[in-house]
């Protein structure tokens, strides 16, 4: 893979679905609470967690910049993990699908400010990477026994453009 590149996409629902699920305001509520003040727009993570139980933890991560060198990846086979910015800081998703329990046709999405995202249990993606600025997270995520991380370095990293204008 020495000098492969692959260019970021804009995040959308659709596109991100095969890895996870896209959290954002979009399109009417399911249902208006609160005596009619707050739109609530149910259900929207496909959350997963075996021997465990669903914690929330947050997380500090040092700013990242495009072009961004990918050189790990990792999974976690008993849970599913979410990202919700608490800065409005876009992330770059750096995902891919399996073959023989390594990371194969990787794909990377910047999100925009107001996305969140659910990795499903046991996706390969890359590690919280803000980019141009610091970012805080709420992360939730499997809490429980077990050793719920994998982790794959690659001998030749990739390079990890901005989308295209």
């Amino acid at each position: 893979m020495s000098g492969a590149c692959i260019v970021a996409e804009p995040l959308t629902a659709q596109a991100f679905a095969p890895y996870g699920d896209v959290l954002e305001v979009a399109g009417a509520p399911d249902r208006m609470i609160n005596a009619g003040l707050c739109g609530r727009f149910h259900d929207r993570a496909r959350l997963e967690f075996l021997e465990g139980r669903a914690g929330i933890s947050l997380f500090e991560a040092k700013a990242r910049y495009l072009p961004y060198t990918l050189d790990l990846m990792e999974r976690h086979p008993m849970g599913s993990q979410a990202f919700v910015p608490l800065d409005g800081v876009p992330m770059l998703l750096c995902v891919a699908g399996d073959e023989g329990d390594r990371p194969a046709a990787l794909r990377a999405y910047l999100s925009q400010p107001g996305q969140a995202v659910n990795l499903l249990r046991n996706v390969w993606h890359g590690v919280l990477a803000p980019i141009g600025r610091a970012g805080r997270y709420a992360v939730i995520d499997r809490i429980g026994p077990g050793d719920n991380l994998e982790e794959v370095h690659f001998d030749q990293p990739l390079t990890v453009k901005g989308p295209r204008p």
